[in-house]
C-alpha cells in the first residue's frame, strides 16, 4: 500500500531550538544597542521567517534588518545551531514512520544551510530524503513556497503528501496546496492556533504520529 510522504517542520516539531534562536536574537539586539525583548514575545518569533520579525521591529528599516540578520547568523553559525534538543519520542516516531513505508522530508523556514546542518547531526537525520529551507536571499521563505520546493525536488503531487508542524504557517502552507496536515502540540504553537488554521489532525505526543499518518 502506498504511504503518504510526510513533510516535517524543524523548529518546534523535530527539535526544541528555543535556546539557539533566542540567543541569536538577543545577541543581534545587544550588538545594535537595542533593548532586550521578553521571552514570551520572542517565542512568537520561532516559526515565521526571522527577517519578517526583524523588519516589523525596525519599522521597515531594511538596513537595520539586514544588520540584525547578519549578527544573528554570525552567532547561529558559531554556536546557535548546536543549541537544540530533540523532543522525547520524536526519534522513535520518525523511525516508525519510515519503517511503515513513508518517505520523509523537512520543510522549514529556517535558512537551509543551518537546517541541513542540524538535520544531518540528528541521530535519525538520514531518514529524511531532502531538507528544504529558506534561501540565502530570503526570496524563498514562506511555507507555501517551501512546500512547493519540496514537492518539486521529490516529484510529488500534494495529494500524496502531508505537512506536520507546530505553527499555523505549517498548516496554512499545506492548505495552500490542498495538502492534508497534522498539527503537533509539543512545539511553539498551541491547540487553538492549529485548529483555527485548519489542521486536519492534532498530535499531543510524537507517539501518536504513526497512527495519524495512516
Amino acid at each position: 500500500m502506498s504511504r503518504d510522504t510526510l513533510f516535517f517542520d524543524l523548529d518546534g516539531t523535530l527539535v526544541d531550538s528555543e535556546a539557539g534562536i533566542l540567543g541569536g536574537i538577543a545577541h543581534a539586539l545587544a550588538a545594535m544597542g537595542e533593548p532586550a525583548l521578553p521571552r514570551e514575545v520572542l517565542r512568537g518569533w520561532i516559526g515565521p521567517p526571522l527577517v519578517d520579525s526583524f523588519d516589523r521591529l525596525f519599522a521597515g528599516d531594511a538596513a537595520r534588518t539586514r544588520r540584525a540578520l547578519a549578527l544573528y547568523r554570525e552567532r547561529y553559525d558559531r554556536q546557535g545551531w548546536r543549541e537544540v534538543r530533540v523532543y522525547p519520542g520524536i526519534a522513535a516516531a520518525v523511525e516508525a514512520l519510515r519503517a511503515a513505508g513513508h518517505r520523509l522530508a523537512v520543510a522549514t523556514s529556517k535558512n537551509e544551510r543551518f537546517a541541513r546542518r542540524i538535520v544531518e547531526a540528528l541521530p535519525f537525520g538520514a531518514a529524511f530524503e531532502t531538507v528544504v529551507g529558506a534561501s540565502e536571499d530570503g526570496s524563498r521563505r514562506y511555507k507555501d513556497a517551501l512546500i512547493a520546493e519540496a514537492l518539486s525536488r521529490l516529484s510529488l503531487a500534494p495529494a500524496a503528501c502531508r505537512m506536520i508542524g507546530d505553527r499555523r504557517m505549517d498548516i496554512e502552507g499545506a492548505r495552500h496546496h490542498g495538502m492534508r496536515s497534522i498539527g503537533v502540540l509539543w512545539g511553539f504553537g498551541d491547540e487553538a492556533e492549529l485548529r483555527a488554521a485548519g489542521a486536519d489532525a492534532l498530535a499531543a505526543a510524537p507517539a501518536e504520529l504513526p497512527a495519524l499518518a495512516v
